[in-house]
């Protein structure tokens, strides 16, 4: 059964969602398909050039992403306050980086329009404020855009998505934090990796490159191009940023990474990342959860009484992961 994506999406809940879209048939159309002969693993740089330019318009944060072989995965934050502080020329000069103007738009720009035609301009552009905080938009202007790409590289004309993308919102700390891991060791849960630094095409990869293109000497190369992340909590920060400190976070990917490579359930050793213990979070259920096919909920995750606030919220009486939560977060 299928929901409505205005009953998957409550701002009010949360601003974090963790969002996937495969492509159709689950065809390798990012990577190298055998059954063609041909290596399509150049797409996936596609998926990055346009998420660094939608991140500069819209006031969606990147907090975690993975570009695998026929799908890919966001964390993302949907930053509400920020489009509703832009002004009136911010929205305009947003939204026109990636479409048209209208002809009523540019006359109220150049000061010629009629006051109904004003009035129209000023109620197309408050349209897309809001656009700038939607993410079914954000999805739209990066699925249309690849898939128009691939296909007039193909030749060929079609679907290019299985299906609309899935949403799945993030209700709290604890769940935001297993979602952007689940993400994060995508090729290390594939076999494509062995380690989170060697895992190309993920925010952890960036992080981890990041890290060290700061700690070279001023003469080095400088750094290559890189999406614009959420930054992870640091001390005396003002702006908005993730809720851990970025120590924490690799390390317990690490650990986590560690454990899936070697088999393991639980902790390989007797310390347990502090993040794990300050949230709560049982280790033996978190590294089944970081298995593949681990993330067993449904359009939402988080603690249990989150997840029944949520259902309360958009008027159903039950959603999928409720044993999952209790298991996972006590």
């Amino acid at each position: 059964m299928t929901y409505a994506r205005k009953t998957l999406v409550s701002l009010s809940d949360t601003p974090y969602y963790h969002v996937v879209a495969r492509c159709v048939r689950r065809a390798w159309l990012w990577g190298f398909d055998e059954y063609a002969g041909r290596d399509y693993s150049h797409r996936k740089d596609w998926v990055i050039e346009r998420l660094e330019r939608l991140s500069a318009i819209f006031t969606i944060d990147i907090c975690a992403y993975a570009v695998m072989s026929n799908h890919y995965h966001l964390v993302l934050h949907v930053d509400r306050a920020r489009a509703k502080d832009l002004t009136v020329e911010d929205v305009v000069n947003r939204w026109t980086a990636m479409f048209s103007v209208p002809p009523v738009v540019a006359r109220w720009q150049k000061g010629v329009a009629l006051e109904a035609e004003c009035r129209l301009a000023l109620t197309m552009i408050e349209r897309w404020r809001e656009r700038l905080y939607d993410i079914s938009w954000f999805m739209k202007c990066l699925n249309e855009h690849l898939a128009r790409r691939a296909n007039a590289e193909d030749k060929c004309s079609g679907r290019f998505w299985e299906s609309r993308f899935k949403s799945q919102a993030l209700l709290d700390e604890a769940s935001l934090l297993t979602a952007m891991a689940y993400v994060d060791l995508n090729p290390v849960r594939a076999g494509i990796a062995r380690t989170p630094e060697d895992s190309e095409f993920t925010s952890i990869y960036q992080r981890i490159r990041q890290i060290s293109e700061a700690l070279k000497a001023p003469s080095d190369p400088q750094p290559q191009c890189f999406i614009p992340l959420m930054s992870f909590q640091t001390s005396g920060a003002t702006a908005h940023h993730l809720p851990y400190r970025l120590e924490d976070y690799l390390a317990l990917v690490d650990w986590t990474g560690r454990a899936i490579r070697e088999g393991k359930r639980g902790s390989i050793d007797d310390r347990l990342p502090p993040i794990i213990v300050r949230l709560n979070i049982d280790a033996d259920a978190w590294q089944l959860a970081m298995q593949p096919k681990g993330n067993v909920f449904g359009r939402a995750m988080g603690r249990l009484d989150h997840l029944r606030l949520h259902a309360k919220t958009l008027g159903q009486s039950w959603v999928k992961g409720l044993r999952a939560a209790e298991s996972l977060y006590g």
